[in-house]
C-alpha cells in the first residue's frame, strides 16, 4: 500500500510540475500525507497523518471544484 501511495505522490507531482497549476498542491500534499500515514507502525502514530491528509485533500476538493458563474 506504501508503494501505491508514493507512486501517486510522483505522478502527482510530475503533473503539478508538467501543468504549473497551483490548484493540484494540495493534491499532491494530500497523497504524500497518505504515504507517510501508512508508514507509520501503529494507528495512534498514523492518526495524525491521516488526520492532516483528511483536510488536504478536502481542500484539493474544494480548489479543483468547477466554479459556478457569477449572477
Amino acid at each position: 500500500m506504501r508503494a501505491f501511495f508514493v507512486a501517486a505522490t510522483v505522478v502527482a507531482l510530475v503533473q503539478f510540475l508538467r501543468v504549473r497549476e497551483m490548484r493540484l498542491l494540495p493534491l499532491v500534499f494530500g497523497i504524500a500525507l497518505l504515504a507517510v500515514a501508512h508508514h507509520q507502525a501503529d494507528w495512534f502514530a498514523a492518526r495524525p497523518w491521516h488526520c492532516a491528509a483528511g483536510l488536504a485533500l478536502l481542500l484539493a476538493l474544494l480548489t479543483l471544484s468547477p466554479r459556478s458563474p457569477a449572477r
